[in-house]
């Protein structure tokens, strides 16, 4: 097991076993099966950052605790320099870079993800999470799946999306792609104002 999963397992474990709730309750609370969070807290499985949000939003932590074991501090603002941002990768070919893992109670969790190439023919893995979505291809062509709708996306085109429908990616042509990933809660989503979100895609550009 990967030492990064192995850690945020026992994070989980660990929340699991503070607030004194069995694992049939976790599973229950947060919309899974027990057979899936089993996998999940055991670190056997490939959970994406999504699925850690769900649960850290459901008992009230911030994600930045589960992923990385650290409570934000910063309340006015908090700088990412290039390349210097906090990451977790589930596997060797995924790396979620956070970009605001020290601002306390912030709105949404914006994410540089690294994702290589997979085999031909490689299925592609669906998820779903609370709320809405943003991506933009900084390098490389990716294919997303949403709800069955194949797309293409190219460098500097980008994607809005209920995140509530089923979806997946691939990166193509054999080689990595790089997208800045926001996620936002749907009840969240009204505060955050459409300046915040050209300011994160402008700072890639400049």
């Amino acid at each position: 097991m990967d030492e990064q999963i192995k850690q945020i397992a026992e994070r989980l474990k660990g929340l699991r076993d503070a607030l004194d709730l069995s694992v049939e309750e976790v599973a229950a609370d947060c919309n899974f099966t027990v057979e899936e969070y089993q996998a999940i807290e055991s670190g056997e499985c490939d959970f994406s950052v999504s699925v850690l949000q769900r649960i850290a939003r459901k008992y009230g932590i911030t994600l930045d605790e589960l992923m990385f074991g650290e409570e934000p501090k910063m309340k006015s603002y908090f700088l990412t320099r290039r390349g210097t941002g906090v990451s977790v990768e589930r596997t060797k070919a995924y790396k979620y870079q956070s970009l605001a893992s020290g601002f306390k109670g912030r709105k949404a969790d914006p994410f540089i993800v690294t994702v290589g190439p997979k085999p031909e023919n490689t299925p592609v893995y669906f998820n779903t999470h609370e709320g809405q979505e943003f991506n933009l291809v900084i390098e490389g062509r990716m294919l997303l799946n949403i709800n069955g709708k194949e797309l293409i996306l190219n460098p500097g085109d980008s994607l809005y999306f209920d995140s509530s429908k089923p979806h997946g990616m691939l990166a193509l042509d054999g080689k990595t792609v790089k997208f800045l990933a926001l996620l936002m809660l749907a009840l969240l989503f009204s505060m955050i104002k459409v300046p915040i979100v050209m300011m994160v895609i402008q700072s890639f550009y400049h």
